[in-house]
């Protein structure tokens, strides 16, 4: 079975004005196929590239291993040098992944390849995160701690994107005290017996190729599968709707410390109710 998906509209170029009022006030997503074509990364950024100038740094990586009760707030599952990890990646499918690292800190050459966007959204001015995946990692279904909205730019191959609005939620399976849907879900092929709820889930799909960005609204839940190696930059914006900011902040200061509280003091006891309360209260809102 296949989930209840709609394409994600397409423009090549956008105007500050029209990206402003008919995406980010409708909170709406979209895709902008040639946003970067005046960048110098749209011309270098590759892995190859990549290799070069960062191949010595060594870097953390991630599989699709279970969260589970021993390990840290995204810690690593191990650690390589680049350029043995864009070999990896070039030699055939893996699972690891680069996840949420500041490449740029670490090689500020890398700086001057990109531009901010006079897009219509007061980006944070921080860093941009890349996010390397081999041909078939996913990134499961989560949605970002601080609500921000995403500019979502992607290198080197094509990466699917699937997507759904916060109104979803409940149909989600969502993780109590997390940001995240069971993990046992495959959202390439659900199981509607299993997980009879997101049959009535409404979201997007979109294939980003080099050079893409796609914007996320606030809040979007996304499940992200690498259709072959590449890498991508994410550029943030605060959340312009209040709730959505108090929910940010209720994440940062008290609901990410209070799990991690919990994993130390019950271990995997707490990891096994969550995922049991995620189907419980899921199923409990379906049937009303």
């Amino acid at each position: 079975m296949s989930l209840n998906l709609t394409q994600i509209e397409r423009v090549k170029t956008i105007t500050k004005v029209d990206f402003y009022n008919n995406y980010v006030k409708k909170q709406k997503p979209v895709v902008v196929e040639q946003l970067v074509n005046d960048w110098p990364a749209f011309a270098k950024w590759d892995l190859n590239y990549i290799k070069a100038v960062a191949g010595d740094k060594i870097v953390p990586l991630y599989d699709d291993r279970p969260v589970s009760h021993t390990e840290g707030f995204n810690e690593a599952h191990k650690k390589m040098k680049m350029s043995e990890y864009v070999d990896m990646l070039q030699s055939g499918p893996t699972n690891y992944r680069i996840f949420l690292y500041n490449l740029m800190k670490e090689v500020p050459l890398l700086k001057f390849d990109f531009k901010w966007p006079d897009i219509g959204l007061r980006l944070i001015r921080q860093l941009p995160m890349l996010f390397f995946g081999g041909e078939n990692s996913k990134v499961f279904m989560h949605y970002d701690i601080d609500y921000s909205n995403i500019l979502h730019f992607h290198f080197h191959g094509k990466k699917r994107c699937v997507i759904f609005p916060q109104s979803e939620t409940r149909f989600m399976y969502k993780v109590p005290h997390a940001l995240i849907a069971r993990e046992d879900i495959d959202f390439d092929n659900p199981d509607y017996e299993k997980w009879p709820a997101l049959k009535n889930a409404k979201g997007f799909v979109c294939d980003l190729n080099h050079g893409e960005m796609l914007y996320m609204p606030e809040g979007y839940w996304h499940y992200m599968k690498y259709l072959t190696p590449g890498f991508s930059m994410s550029l943030r914006a605060f959340p312009r709707n209040a709730m959505n900011l108090s929910k940010a902040v209720y994440n940062i200061l008290i609901m990410r410390h209070y799990d991690v509280f919990m994993r130390k003091w019950k271990g995997q006891e707490w990891i096994d109710y969550k995922n049991e309360q995620a189907v419980i209260r899921t199923n409990n809102k379906l049937a009303k």
